[in-house]
């Protein structure tokens, strides 16, 4: 292990991190499909996929797709490190709580307003961050 390799602890954390994500941007996703079919009608699955890869209303979920994206290519890298895991957190814990995309802060906002459901999601989101912050641990300094 060198000295900035995840410890399983961080693997761990980042695999829960990435968890509670989907299960938000479900929820998301669900709210705004229904709110797409209020004004278009019903969607089957293939027009959703569209729909969110180029719609301008679902412009705004693929930046929670694009942080899960990037956790899963640090849990499937050779060697994930620390700096990386540091940095993603960073980004994720910014677009949740102060995003700088005006955007994504007014539909985020609204969201939670709406859903009882999302501020749950939203909530085990920023426990996770703020409570259980992965850190190198001593061991993975000390084997390299």
């Amino acid at each position: 292990m060198t000295e900035n390799t995840l410890p399983e602890t961080t693997l761990r954390y980042l695999r829960e991190l990435r968890t509670r994500m989907l299960h938000l941007h479900k929820i998301l996703l669900e709210m705004e499909r229904a709110d797409f079919e209020r004004v278009s009608g019903r969607l089957t699955s293939g027009e959703l996929l569209q729909l969110v890869i180029n719609h301008p209303q679902f412009a705004w979920l693929r930046q929670i797709s694009a942080l899960v994206v990037q956790i899963d290519e640090t849990l499937d890298a050779d060697e994930p490190v620390m700096p990386d895991v540091q940095s993603l957190l960073g980004q994720t814990r910014s677009l949740f709580t102060s995003s700088a995309d005006k955007t994504f802060r007014e539909k985020y906002q609204a969201a939670l307003q709406r859903s009882p459901e999302a501020v749950m999601a939203h909530s085990e989101i920023s426990t996770l961050l703020r409570e259980n912050e992965p850190h190198p641990s001593p061991a993975s300094k000390r084997d390299s």
